[in-house]
């Protein structure tokens, strides 16, 4: 993984797949998984991140 300050998502449970998040630059949210070996990351904005969470959030609570 690129020299990010990377944050475990307090939703990783106890095994080898866990997401992590940065945030390196103003405007600019990463996310990748800690079990991928090709250290693929996912570049998007902190408007379209927090969409996606949002979503997750509200469909949580429709199960």
């Amino acid at each position: 993984m690129p020299n990010h300050m990377w944050q475990k998502s307090s939703y990783c449970g106890e095994g080898e797949s866990c997401v992590h998040i940065a945030a390196p630059a103003p405007g600019t949210v990463c996310l990748t998984e800690s079990s991928d070996p090709t250290g693929a990351i996912l570049r998007t904005t902190p408007a379209a991140w927090a969409a996606l969470v949002r979503t997750l959030k509200e469909s949580d609570h429709h199960d």
